[in-house]
């Protein structure tokens, strides 16, 4: 028995003189990564450990993912392992890479395109029946894994989901309206949102898939810029008989609370969801508006609320000095076709307005300003929430989704970056922040 303990002991001393023991003993356990839980919806935090590590050692966490283009995104963070020999992303500080100091989830907020990808990129999930399937590798060393290959000690696979379990997705094309209807498990009646976003159009699913995921029947409406739709993409060509129709779709739903049901809305759908409220006859129990403006960003065609092209509007854009665009004097409230600005003294529900204060895409402070000041001069003011975030962008997303500063907005007739604003720690501390915020806005005004 001493023979062996003498062998040890010489052996031990041998690495530390060469400085291996770190990482090549063979006596140490392996090095382990764990992530908990592995499956999670994307506003859920996991917890990242390493184990088994030489204590006070520089090491690195790397993680990666393809989006749903097949672009490859990564980010990666150095930490210091503790006397025990571990590290844990919700308690230990980032000292370098893609993020600094305590963020649990930073390796997700952080994400950006590997070097030498495509331009303009931002990361939208466009088929939420799949997860962002994320691979976390744990390496020696503080380094930059797109500087060269460095060994992996450990690794795991992570999916991050929209839709959880036994939630229902159902294409909606009736009464010409275009939407996708997510329902909770079970039989209900459940409260409802209507999911309205902005110009870019199309139909991204992904915010209300998490609403099902949270109790909520949720319906994402498309309005402009889908197939599906009267054409050109580029203008709204439907109006507020079309919104009321989708409203009330949603609301006599056999599986919805008929008098519960909220409208949110991102940058103009901020408008269109004022619109609905006020101009429609409808009655929603709650508005949730996000960085978007009290009227129409370009000239209305008719009473209905349809609009010319988009670019028929460019005398308040501007631009930076790469040639990127700015749209955010196309929304000051003094620029806005005085016809389209919403009657505000005529909402009857609560309101939650949410302000980045970095928005380069709408004049968010300023329509928050005449939102206050309207509804306090209509004796509503009662009615009115106001979020506001320092260095967050215009795309307030579910939570722990990367921040793209800047993306491209079209391709044809001409390439056209626009820029969005916002700086990546402060914009992911407000999506957090708001989402939480959001869920219990309507937890107090559809589950009453």
């Amino acid at each position: 028995m001493m023979s062996h303990l003498s062998v040890y002991a010489k052996l031990t001393h041998f690495q530390q003189v060469l400085g291996a023991v770190r990482w090549s003993s063979s006596i140490r356990q392996a090095p382990l990564l764990t992530a908990a839980p592995v499956r999670a919806l994307v506003d859920e935090r996991i917890s990242i450990k390493g184990h088994f590590l030489p204590p006070h050692c520089p090491v690195t966490v790397w993680a990666r993912m393809h989006s749903d283009d097949g672009d490859l995104w990564e980010s990666f963070a150095h930490y210091n392992t503790n006397n025990n020999g571990s590290v844990s992303l919700m308690s230990d500080q980032s000292v370098g890479g893609s993020y600094l100091g305590c963020e649990p989830m930073g390796l997700f907020w952080s994400m950006q395109p590997t070097p030498g990808g495509r331009e303009g990129l931002r990361l939208r999930k466009k088929n939420v029946e799949t997860p962002y399937t994320v691979n976390i590798s744990l390496l020696e060393g503080h380094v930059s894994p797109s500087e060269g290959q460095t060994p992996e000690l450990a690794t795991v696979t992570t999916e991050r989901w929209y839709m959880s379990p036994g939630v229902r997705r159902t294409e909606i094309r009736q009464n010409g309206v275009v939407g996708t209807l997510f329902l909770p498990p079970g039989p209900g009646p459940f409260p409802a949102m209507l999911d309205l976003w902005g110009m870019g159009g199309g139909l991204p699913e992904y915010r209300s898939s998490l609403f099902a995921s949270r109790g909520y029947v949720s319906m994402a409406l498309a309005y402009v810029g889908h197939k599906d739709l009267p054409g050109p993409l580029n203008q709204v060509n439907v109006g507020d008989t079309y919104f009321k129709a989708a409203f009330n779709l949603l609301q006599g739903h056999s599986q919805v609370a008929a008098d519960r049901v909220g409208i949110i809305g991102l940058s103009y759908g901020c408008y269109v969801t004022l619109r609905i409220a006020t101009n429609t006859g409808v009655k929603p129990s709650c508005l949730v508006c996000i960085n978007g403006p009290v009227g129409s960003t370009v000239s209305l065609t008719d009473a209905e609320g349809r609009t010319e092209l988009f670019d028929n509007y460019q005398k308040y854009w501007t631009y930076d000095e790469q040639g990127y665009v700015i749209f955010k004097e196309v929304s000051l409230p003094v620029n806005l076709p005085p016809d389209s600005i919403v009657k505000l003294e005529n909402l009857a529900c609560p309101l939650m307005y949410i302000v980045s204060e970095d928005d380069l895409s709408a004049s968010s402070i300023e329509n928050a300003d005449m939102i206050e000041k309207t509804l306090k001069a209509a004796g509503k003011s009662h009615l009115f929430t106001r979020l506001s975030y320092p260095g967050a962008g215009h795309l307030i997303e579910p939570p722990y989704s990367p921040n793209s500063r800047s993306s491209m907005w079209t391709i044809k007739p001409k390439k056209l970056i626009t820029l969005w604003g916002g700086h990546p720690a402060p914009h992911a501390f407000a999506q957090e922040d708001a989402w939480k915020k959001i869920l219990d806005f309507m937890e107090s005004n559809l589950r009453r």
